[in-house]
């Protein structure tokens, strides 16, 4: 694991315990890379993490202060597995396969993948955060450009596998974001508590051919999340 990675978890640790209590300011970048024996460079790496997370803010003059959170930071604009993502969600994470299908492609999943036949993938992976079942993904994959995976590609990462076996080229994505109804089934399947409802993402993905090769659906319990992303202003001049 990377120092950088290592020195966040720590200082996140730090912060959820109360060392770092909220509303005050961690030490300086020069007292942290004393302590963690380490390059300012270095610890710039860890306190971003936590500044893209919303754990702090960074205020000139004065260092980073400690914000108030309760929920884990999802990033809406990129592209991110959710083994990369496993990076920076605090708490420990693990992933159940509960199904892992080849079959020929069927409606209404022909639209969504824009295929009119061929084979495809079925997979449904239950993410769990400190022992609480809190996301279902669901993913689609045009099997006739997503060749030979297996169910050991889909309990570690999908993408790893598309980018380093496959030697694809992950390149961009279409999001849209709703809050729906649970059903039955994910009110059993995932550790829903008092809620009945989710957040639920759909992504279609592209390679850098531009062929859809994705489609998924990703649920999350309401009270865990906030989804994320980055905006700048462009004002056009009047001319």
């Amino acid at each position: 694991m990377a120092k950088y990675i290592e020195i966040y978890r720590d200082l996140l640790n730090k912060i959820k315990t109360g060392k770092y209590e909220i509303a005050s300011f961690l030490p300086t970048e020069k007292e942290l890379s004393d302590f963690y024996n380490c390059s300012r460079d270095t610890i710039r790496k860890s306190l971003n993490i936590l500044l893209q997370n919303g754990y702090i803010q960074k205020i000139k003059g004065k260092g980073s202060l400690v914000l108030d959170f309760n929920t884990i930071e999802f990033p809406v604009s990129g592209i991110s597995s959710y083994k990369e993502l496993q990076n920076i969600i605090p708490g420990e994470s693990k992933t159940y396969v509960n199904i892992f299908l080849q079959t020929e492609v069927f409606e209404p999943i022909k639209k969504e993948l824009a295929m009119d036949k061929g084979k495809m993938y079925h997979i449904e992976r239950v993410r769990e955060i400190d022992g609480e079942k809190v996301i279902l993904d669901i993913d689609y994959l045009n099997g006739e450009l997503i060749k030979d995976l297996s169910l050991e590609n889909a309990e570690n990462s999908l993408y790893e596998y598309i980018e380093e076996d496959l030697g694809l080229v992950v390149s961009f994505a279409k999001k849209e974001i709703t809050v729906v109804k649970a059903s039955e089934r994910e009110m059993e399947i995932l550790d829903m508590g008092d809620y009945d409802l989710l957040v639920c993402v759909k992504s279609y993905t592209y390679l850098d051919d531009g062929k859809l090769f994705e489609y998924t659906i990703s649920k999350h319990r309401p009270d865990k999340f906030r989804f994320v992303d980055f905006a700048r202003r462009n004002k056009e001049k009047n001319i």
